[in-house]
């Protein structure tokens, strides 16, 4: 049976200190108990490098960020050109 997940949206911790890895790493711990994995959306690459470098990297699992769409094409080419002369 697959777990249910939890989403965190990390998007406002500015500066991620062990402090705040462990207290993702005890969110893990309660999600844990309630059957659901806890997934970590919006992190800094500061967050991902520091929960990496302490070995939780498995543990606490990194939503992958979404690339930037880019702007699509338009569709025709519009030109500038001067109006004909009106008909007298």
């Amino acid at each position: 049976m697959r777990r249910s997940q939890f989403v965190c949206d990390t998007s406002a911790i500015a500066d991620p200190s062990l402090g705040t890895v462990a207290d993702l790493a005890r969110l893990h711990i309660a999600a844990r108990r309630l059957n659901l994995d806890v997934v970590l959306r919006n992190a800094s690459d500061a967050l991902v490098e520091l929960v990496a470098f302490v070995g939780l990297a498995d543990v606490l699992r990194v939503e992958p960020r979404r690339q930037a769409e880019e702007r699509e094409e338009r569709l025709s080419i519009e030109e500038e050109r001067e109006l004909d002369d009106p008909p007298l």
